[in-house]
């Protein structure tokens, strides 16, 4: 039988993601197991009178050899959780790969028993359990020959009852590895043998792009796995766990009937521990359903997920109530103010994110024509019919001035360029045939370059090349009789202004080559003005003005306004302004990169517990990758997108193929027929609680096959399969593959 599985949640990175068969096969039986053999060969001859004789060959002996009494290490594949691992794992079922796909089924469990009931099982023990060899779990074992096991000469404990014709001499001389298992402890533990065929399966990891050409193409023979499973959760509180691969060979009568009171000794074919830390009960999949549900199913309205603080409307609200509240829905706060008259009263203020998408603001007043803010006043917004301000964008201003003073190395940069642009321009307001070539054939180098240097310099080629220097002989000629005569030629020189240099910068190409002028320095303008556009250099104070907006355990959405961050902007280049030409050469540093459209803010502790967690986002189908993502503090995240996106998504880390339940108390059931194979169909059981289906006596044991309410007979129902049909194991094991989790949140297409 095959289990194919489908690739998992969307991709989450900008590159197209390779498709990787995965398939799951029940098991593979060999053609002749593991043991010993002999062929006979019987000759029937007639004789001349017609009787038959029967001549009988010598037997021909041989073996089928397999590993028995261990496991080579470069046999193993992977484990998990791998050895040594110290994680949250309470929730998730120990397994091992194999590299030989046919070593579970290689020999028989018993005599009488399905073939596809292997003769090995994967068993998990905790601290204080493996009494008194290994109490603390870290995979201690009692080693010996096999001879010495069989006799009983490896500690308490029955040994398994192998027949002794099933044994080569050289067996008996094997080392192995062995654990007492107390009799309480095994019986809680040990699997039944239809479970054993359950708990293993074969898997197919197919390369990038497999084909996937037929219904039901072979196996690829090089990616074939065995993998086995335990049938048992670690403990919720923490501790140590040692997992064993064992062999339950020569035990098949105790493993429907109660063990030796004296308890068993297993041979452990491998081994390995790990530690799981104590959990809480709240994991990745609790945190996200908790952003965005109520109480679990219920979906937290649309409006609680805006950035703003929650507001009730009165029933019957007046015009300042309507106002104050349309306000603080968009998220604004209101604040306390000191007004310069001494009087006190409240204003509405809100950093650069808002709940709704900001109104387009008209220019400044002041200076016709004017789009940049000059003072905070320009930016206070006054609403006279209820005597109140609104002082978002004056505060934008002042925070942008107010980081700017606070970085000497961007005032620095700032005033030097601003510097070397005012000398620029001013050269060109004298020498109009500048400006006229700045379009065009003017460079850099000619708003820097000494022109009284290169004046004498092209005097001197222009005399060498005519005439072989007679107008430098004649300047100089004629300078000592003028000198003594009291003669001075007087250039006529015009006095530029300010007005003139404005005036040049409006000549097309001037602008883009004053950028020239300093461009080490107007680089690192324009670098930190784009880093405050991506908000970079804004504390989460400015962002967030009240915790209220941004409770514990919260996802919010917001739109970003671009006036308030022009403002910001504004202020920042404000700084050392001395008069309208360097508000002018402002306006050159102010075509930097775009300003985000929107942000995403997760105040939860899946922050600093799942660092790793992947976020997409999208914009109809198309993936957004983030301008900015920033965490503040150990739990506050930040992402911000140059798009307003219509769904968000956060994806538990992947950690590879495992096997084990989410944290709500569920699986994921999985289509295991048709073209859908692996497909998701929903959460099992419903209600969710997999307590159901644990053996009791509090061990945390899978009750995977046996008495009572049963997982196989549950998911085959599931399934719609009724009477004898039940699922088969490589069905089951599609079913409890513990995929990374994953919530969405979409917005409202109104």
């Amino acid at each position: 039988m095959t289990t194919t599985s489908e690739p998992g949640p969307a991709p989450r990175t900008s590159t197209p993601r390779a498709e990787h068969r995965t398939r799951f096969f029940d098991h593979r039986i060999p053609s002749l197991y593991a043991g010993r053999y002999s062929i006979g060969n019987r000759q029937t001859l007639k004789d001349v009178g017609g009787a038959d004789r029967v001549i009988d060959a010598t037997p021909q002996p041989f073996d089928v050899v397999q590993p028995r009494f261990s496991v080579d290490a470069t046999g193993i594949n992977a484990q998990f959780p791998v050895p040594d691992a110290v994680g949250t794992y309470s929730q998730t079922l120990a397994h091992i790969n194999l590299d030989a796909p046919g070593l579970p089924w290689n020999r028989p469990l018993a005599p009488g028993q399905p073939a596809a009931v292997p003769w090995m099982a994967l068993l998990l023990f905790r601290e204080d359990e493996l009494l008194p060899e290994d109490p603390d779990a870290v995979g201690l074992v009692k080693t010996g020959t096999v001879r010495e096991l069989l006799a009983g000469d490896l500690g308490p404990g029955q040994p398994p009852a192998l027949p002794a014709e099933s044994l080569r001499p050289d067996e008996y001389d094997e080392q192995c590895a062995t654990i007492h298992v107390p009799a309480a402890l095994f019986d809680a533990v040990k699997p039944l043998p239809v479970e054993m065929g359950y708990l293993a399966h074969l898997r197919e990891g197919g390369r990038p792009d497999a084909t996937r050409a037929g219904a039901d193409p072979e196996p690829d023979e090089g990616e074939l796995n065995a993998v086995l499973v335990a049938n048992r959760f670690p403990a919720a509180a923490g501790g140590r766990h040692v997992v064993h691969l064992v062999s339950l060979e020569g035990f098949d009568q105790h493993l429907t009937t109660p063990a030796p009171a004296g308890g068993v000794r297993l041979v452990s074919l491998t081994s390995w521990s790990f530690t799981t830390e104590p959990d809480s009960g709240i994991g990745f999949g609790d945190l996200a359903q908790h952003l965005a549900t109520t109480d679990g199913t219920t979906p937290r309205p649309e409006d609680e997920l805006r950035l703003r603080v929650p507001t009730q409307t009165p029933a019957n609200p007046t015009g300042p109530q309507a106002e104050a509240v349309a306000r603080m829905d968009g998220g604004a706060v209101a604040l306390p103010q000191r007004l310069e008259s001494g009087e006190r009263t409240l204003a509405f203020y809100r950093g650069p994110l808002t709940a709704r998408p900001a109104q387009e603001l008209p220019p400044p007043a002041a200076t016709p024509g004017v789009t940049r803010l000059e003072s905070p006043g320009e930016a206070l917004i006054y609403l006279q019919q209820y005597g109140v301000f609104d002082t978002a964008y004056a505060a934008a201003f002042t925070t942008g001035r107010t980081l700017a003073l606070a970085d000497a190395e961007f005032r620095t940069a700032l005033l030097e360029f601003r510097s070397a642009a005012r000398t620029a321009a001013r050269r060109l307001a004298s020498h109009p045939e500048f400006a006229a070539q700045a379009a065009t054939a003017l460079t850099a180098r000619h708003l820097t370059a000494p022109l009284a240097f290169e004046a004498f310099d092209r005097l001197l080629a222009d005399s060498n090349t005519h005439g072989g220097g007679a107008r430098l002989t004649q300047a100089i000629d004629q300078a000592g009789p003028q000198l003594r005569a009291g003669r001075r030629r007087t250039a006529a020189r015009t006095r530029r202004t300010i007005g003139d240099a404005r005036t040049v910068l409006a000549e097309p190409g001037v602008a883009n080559l004053l950028t020239q002028a300093a461009p080490d320095q107007f680089a690192k303008v324009t670098a930190w003005l784009n880093a405050l556009r991506r908000l970079e250099l804004v504390g989460l104070s400015h962002l967030v003005p009240d915790p209220r907006a941004l409770p514990s355990e919260s996802i919010r959405f917001a739109y970003i306004d671009p006036a308030w961050v022009r403002a910001a902007v504004d202020g920042a280049l404000s700084v050392g302004v001395g008069h309208t030409l360097d508000a002018d050469l402002n306006k050159l540093a102010t075509g930097g990169g775009p300003v985000p459209k929107c942000a995403v803010l997760i105040n939860s502790s899946l922050v600093p517990n799942w660092p790793n967690t992947i976020v997409t986002a999208y914009r109809g189908s198309d993936m957004v990758d983030p301008v900015r993502d920033a965490v503040f503090g150990t739990e506050t995240r930040l992402l911000l997108y140059p798009e307003v996106i219509d769904r968000f998504e956060l994806a538990e880390p992947p950690r590879g193929l495992c096997f084990g339940i989410g944290d709500v108390g569920t699986i994921e059931l999985r289509e295991i027929s048709g073209g859908r194979i692996g497909h998701p169909m929903g959460e099992f059981p419903q209600p969710a609680g997999f307590a159901r289906f644990l053996r009791p006596g509090g061990r945390d044991v899978l009750n995977v096959h046996g008495a009572g309410d049963a997982l196989v007979p549950a998911l085959s129902q599931a399934h719609g399969l009724t009477g004898a049909q039940q699922i088969s194991s490589a069905q089951f094991a599609l079913q409890m593959i513990n995929a990374p989790q994953a919530k969405t949140f979409s917005r409202p297409s109104s």
